[in-house]
């Protein structure tokens, strides 16, 4: 590794921290932050291809280490520095000495593909990165086809986010798009829509969700937007026993998607 930072100053080091700052950054440069062995892992092994790898020595372990030697001799550039400068670039408490700025991820509806009795998760609203990163994983776990964010105040760069999810952000089909066009899209392809509403009368172990189905959950504070409650083909509940009168977004996804998996396993 011939190239070294050995300051916190370095031009290098401002615009990465920069970059996982600033939302509009990202955006106009089309690029972003992944920090952690395990999530540039995943994401390399699933074509990611970062442009520059930062690692501090004094903490990286050898798997890091191994990720950035092999990165470098892929072609990759990559960068030691001194721990006072890896730092001012990490966002986490304990960071284990590896971070990596590569290209944006994310789709557009015409790139994702779906299987013959799809299955698909839209997310309307959901700004936080946990939540969405959540959402994320419990797709994958689902064995959705694709996921779809709606009107979201998340950008897919985000670096909560891209922890959160624990690298599925870099191999499950995802496209982040405003509502209107999602729903033409699932129209198109003849994808029932349901929504996930608490005054809906129908129990969600009662809807059929076999077949090509889109299943939608929206934020706890707002809930779904009129455009996806007047779409929907079916309006599901869950029941709350408690005071609380709505789950997790996440907690929500996974209680229908996994249903969805129980019927057609059963089919």
């Amino acid at each position: 590794m011939s190239l070294e930072i050995r300051s916190p100053q370095n031009d290098r080091v401002k615009e990465v921290a920069r970059l996982l700052r600033d939302a509009g950054m990202r955006r106009e440069t089309g690029l972003i932050v992944v920090e952690g062995t395990r999530e540039l892992v995943r994401a390399i092994e699933n074509g990611w291809v970062p442009h520059e790898i930062y690692v501090d020595l004094d903490r990286a372990g050898e798997g890091a280490r191994a990720l950035a030697l092999g990165s470098e001799e892929r072609g990759v550039r990559v960068y030691r520095c001194v721990s006072t400068a890896f730092d001012k670039m990490s966002y986490r408490e304990n960071p284990d000495g590896v971070l990596a700025v590569g290209p944006a991820v994310g789709r557009t509806l015409v790139d994702l593909r779906l299987a013959e009795n799809a299955l698909v998760l839209v997310a309307e609203k959901v700004e936080k990165p946990g939540n969405l990163g959540a959402l994320l994983r419990t797709a994958d776990g689902a064995g959705v086809d694709a996921v779809i964010v709606c009107n979201g105040g998340t950008d897919l760069g985000n670096p909560n986010l891209v922890r959160a999810s624990i690298g599925t952000l870099f191999y499950l089909p995802i496209a982040a798009v405003a509502s209107g066009a999602a729903v033409g899209w699932l129209r198109d392809r003849r994808v029932r829509i349901v929504t996930t509403e608490p005054e809906a009368d129908l129990l969600y172990t009662s809807a059929d969700l076999t077949g090509p189905v889109a299943i939608v959950v929206g934020s706890e504070d707002e809930g779904l937007s009129e455009e996806w409650r007047r779409e929907a083909d079916l309006r599901v509940h869950i029941p709350m026993r408690g005071k609380n009168d709505s789950l997790n977004v996440s907690v929500a996804a996974a209680v229908l998607l996994y249903e969805a998996v129980r019927q057609r396993a059963a089919v």
